[in-house]
């Protein structure tokens, strides 16, 4: 415990250990030294004076990084790169010599930070898919159940509860096209040097442009990556971090989305998101169930929404071939984008999973309101047995309006179905009116929609990355 001092929220209630890992001093350094590995080797492959032996050196330490030497030297040299080389020498004597030859710190630094995201991309991606895959099971299970929709919130045409859950799946798939686009766009910044000309490199290698073209393709290969970026100042561009951030901004949104409407949903009592059997809603209030959860969601995305603004800000203004201003930023703003983003994804994957739902009290809702979706309907018909179609119609706003007056002013039942069967011209009794209410007949295409949407759309993506579903979430709070 470190009760005498700031823990971040992220990393003692919200991200998950696998997400922290990510972006933990521990995964920077290990990948900054197989970086420094495939860096010698590569040199080496390309004609430099560089022994096997210094590279089984520097393999041989990969991972037991002596931290307490590094941050004694940064101390003095104010410098953390140049620290690390200084530690990385001291358990590499013979490999000390070209450890980082001809590279500047952003070699290890933005190419890392790429690789970091890129995983930490895969990771959210998978917690996506299995919230999608979720979400695909409730919206097929109550693909035919009516319910009531809304417009403004107000009550409007009948839909289906799975048809609704494809409002949500529809958003959340577009997330997942756009984190694939922007996953599989990341390149690796490479050996570009200090203002990205490669001069130090053109100089090792006596001018040879094509050794220093294959020295980032090389590097990039052994790193798993498909190439690096053609150009670049010192850095790569900070607009690819804005892309980033945009894509968890996006989920984001959805997640807001999916989150307000369960919190209005919970209030009409109709689908409340998992209640623990001790849970507690309320200090004050022991009866209550606040959708919490769902609370939690629109909080933390709301920090991920805004926290994109901290990307495109420094992307526009690094100076030239690269200022410093963007060093202290990143360090949090895309770290905690993810881990935020991770702690958003941990609470749906919980949500989705243990949705409850309440078909009773949505159809109750749903017959109170349905006399009024069906006047369409019963003034059509009435047409057809001979009456006046504008006649009717303002008769049956007259009583439309009147039934609405029962229901505001005196807190009634909705009695329009007793106030058209007493009026002659319609010709309808109030049992043929009841007969005729039934809410299957008033959702149009609704189950079908719902049915082909999951079929010819979502399934196909989730059988494709069947290897990635089934993750789950562990809420601590």
């Amino acid at each position: 415990m470190n009760e005498n001092r700031y823990v971040s929220p992220l990393s003692g209630r919200y991200a998950s250990k696998e997400m922290q890992y990510l972006f933990s001093a521990e995964k920077k350094f290990r990948t900054w030294r197989r970086l420094w590995i495939a860096l010698a080797e590569t040199e080496k492959e390309l004609g430099l004076p560089i022994t096997d032996e210094q590279i089984e050196e520097m393999k041989s330490h990969a991972d037991d990084i002596n931290y307490e030497e590094a941050a004694a030297r940064e101390k003095v040299v104010r410098h953390d790169v140049m620290s690390h080389v200084y530690a990385y020498g001291l358990q590499c004597p013979k490999a000390k010599g070209i450890i980082h030859l001809g590279a500047t710190s952003c070699y290890v630094g933005d190419n890392t930070d790429v690789i970091v995201m890129r995983e930490a991309l895969d990771l959210v991606r998978g917690k996506l898919l299995s919230v999608i895959a979720q979400l695909a099971d409730f919206a097929d299970t109550y693909k035919s159940l009516p319910c009531l929709a809304y417009t403004h919130f107000q009550p409007a045409q009948p839909t289906t509860v799975g048809k609704r859950a494809t409002l949500w799946i529809n958003e959340f798939m577009m997330d997942l096209e756009d984190l694939n686009y922007v996953r599989d766009s990341l390149k690796l910044l490479g050996s570009k040097g200090t203002t990205g000309t490669q001069a130090s490199f053109l100089e090792l290698f006596a001018g040879d442009h094509d050794r220093c073209e294959r020295l980032d393709q090389r590097i990039a290969d052994k790193m798993g990556f498909e190439g690096c970026v053609p150009v670049s100042g010192q850095t790569y561009s900070r607009k690819v971090d804005t892309r980033v951030l945009g894509v968890l901004a996006g989920i984001a949104a959805s997640a807001t989305k999916f989150a307000g409407d369960i919190r209005l949903l919970q209030h009409e009592k109709e689908i409340e998101e998992p209640f623990e059997k001790n849970q507690i809603g309320s200090s004050a209030m022991a009866y209550k169930r606040n959708p919490m959860r769902c609370e939690r969601i629109a909080g933390l995305s709301r920090y991920v929404m805004t926290d994109i603004l901290n990307s495109e800000m420094t992307s526009s203004s690094q100076w030239l071939e690269r200022t410093l201003d963007d060093s202290a930023n990143r360090r949090f703003s895309v770290a905690e984008g993810f881990l935020t983003i991770d702690g958003v994804l941990d609470l749906l994957l919980n949500v989705t999973g243990g949705l409850v739902v309440y078909p009773k009290v949505i159809e109750k809702h749903l017959r109170a309101e349905l006399p009024f979706m069906m006047t369409e309907n019963i003034m059509m018909d009435a047409v057809k047995a001979g009456g006046d179609r504008q006649e009717l119609h303002e008769k049956i706003r007259r009583l439309s309006m009147q039934a609405g007056r029962v229901v505001k002013e005196e807190g009634g039942d909705n009695n329009l179905f007793d106030l058209i069967a007493a009026d002659p011209a319609f010709g309808m009794t109030k049992e043929a009116l009841e007969a005729a209410a039934d809410p299957q007949r008033y959702v149009g295409r609704a189950p079908e929609q719902t049915a082909r949407y999951l079929d010819t759309v979502v399934r196909p993506v989730l059988e494709a990355h069947e290897k990635e579903l089934g993750m789950t979430a562990d809420i601590t709070v």
